[in-house]
C-alpha cells in the first residue's frame, strides 16, 4: 500500500485542519492506520490511530480530546481532524499502515509510511 498525507498548513492557535491520508494499492480496508508527528529536533511520536473497520481508535494524551480520527474504506482515506491547535502541535504529520489488529502507538508495528504534511501553528 503506498500513502500520500495531504491538508497541512499554517493556522493560528486556537484553529483547526483537517488532514487526509490517501492509499492505493490493494487491501487498505484491511490496515490499521496511525497518524505520527515529527517537530525539529525531536523523535516521531504518536498522535492517533485506527483500526480497520474504523471501530476502535486510540489516541496520544498530547491531542486527545482535540483530535478525531476517522476513515472511509470506500474512499481509501483516513482523516485526522484538529481542532484548538496549539504551537507545539507543529510538526511534520505522517500517516502509516500496519497489519496489527488493533490501533497502536508502537512505530515498529507500522511498515508502510507516506511522505508527510508540515502543520505549522502560529501562536
Amino acid at each position: 500500500v503506498q500513502l500520500q498525507a495531504y491538508g497541512g498548513g499554517l493556522v493560528q492557535a486556537g484553529g483547526s485542519l483537517r488532514l487526509s491520508c490517501a492509499a492505493s494499492g490493494r487491501s487498505f480496508s484491511t490496515y490499521t492506520i496511525g497518524w505520527f508527528r515529527q517537530a525539529p529536533g525531536k523523535e516521531r511520536e504518536f498522535a492517533a490511530a485506527i483500526d480497520w473497520s474504523g471501530g476502535r481508535t486510540y489516541y496520544a494524551d498530547s491531542v486527545k480530546g482535540r483530535v478525531t480520527i476517522s476513515r472511509d474504506n470506500a474512499k481509501n482515506t483516513v482523516y485526522l481532524q484538529m481542532n484548538s491547535l496549539k504551537p507545539e502541535d507543529t510538526a511534520v504529520y505522517y500517516c502509516a499502515a500496519g497489519n496489527y489488529p488493533t490501533p497502536v502507538d508502537e512505530r515498529d508495528e507500522y511498515g508502510y509510511w507516506g511522505q508527510g504534511t508540515q502543520v505549522t501553528v502560529s501562536s
